[in-house]
């Protein structure tokens, strides 16, 4: 049975990859910072709740200390929650802004894998799943024809674009472990006001297709619905 933690599962993205896996037969553990959220999306999914905020360090150490305790491993850590941050143009933007938006989307993923790696060794096909976008992808918002050409978001682009490069460099580091990234797509939730033309569903099929693969199917990929990303 594979043990799956999601972060930011409480909601949009995480929480519909959450009801997929566990519709395919994963056992499945709530990652969320808000406790009355993430208790009741678990409650609706029939998932176990682990409270963590990813920005963090005693937060996350303490999600992996319940995780240890109670699973005792995970076989695929989704490094899901994220946050697009400050709309003010560009010339606005701060260094706190900017630390705020980095510091969730791209320390936690250092943060959280660190602390879950004993509990993916501990796994015999382990694997990690960080949500990423095409948003940070060069080739993607240089092409006129795509929709993140279009769009003008500073940090957020550059945090995803780091996350990108961060899961190569994984994949390269962390010999044994799976580690690759997803991009969901222009997917509608809460992080664009529900613009997007894609499903939730839709939005989640690379991130359920890199979470239920073969233990060879490789690593230090980035994927959306379709297949590669260029980036």
């Amino acid at each position: 049975m594979n043990i799956t933690f999601i972060t930011g599962a409480n909601k949009g993205l995480g929480y519909e990859t959450a009801r997929r896996l566990i519709e395919l037969g994963h056992t499945v553990i709530v990652g969320a910072r808000d406790p009355e959220r993430g208790q009741a999306a678990a409650d609706r999914l029939g998932a176990r709740f682990v409270r963590i905020d990813v920005t963090d360090d005693a937060s996350v150490a303490a999600a992996a200390a319940d995780v240890r305790e109670h699973e005792g491993r995970i076989d695929t850590l989704i490094n899901n929650a994220g946050i697009i941050g400050s709309h003010a143009p560009a010339e606005e933007l701060t260094a706190a802004d900017a630390a705020e938006v980095f510091a969730t989307n791209v320390i936690s993923v250092v943060r959280v894998t660190g602390a879950f790696l004993p509990l993916l060794r501990g796994s015999d096909r382990p694997a990690v799943v960080n949500v990423s976008s095409g948003m940070g992808s060069q080739a993607l918002t240089h092409d006129p024809d795509r929709v993140e050409s279009r769009i003008t978001a500073p940090l957020y682009t550059a945090s995803k674009a780091a996350v990108t490069m961060l899961t190569t460099q994984y994949a390269k580091g962390l010999p044994g472990i799976r580690v690759n990234a997803a991009d969901p797509g222009y997917t509608a939730t809460d992080l664009n006001g529900h613009s997007g033309p894609q499903t939730v569903a839709q939005g989640t099929d690379a991130i359920v297709a890199l979470a239920t693969e073969t233990a060879d199917a490789g690593t230090g990929r980035f994927i959306d619905r379709f297949g590669p990303v260029g980036w």
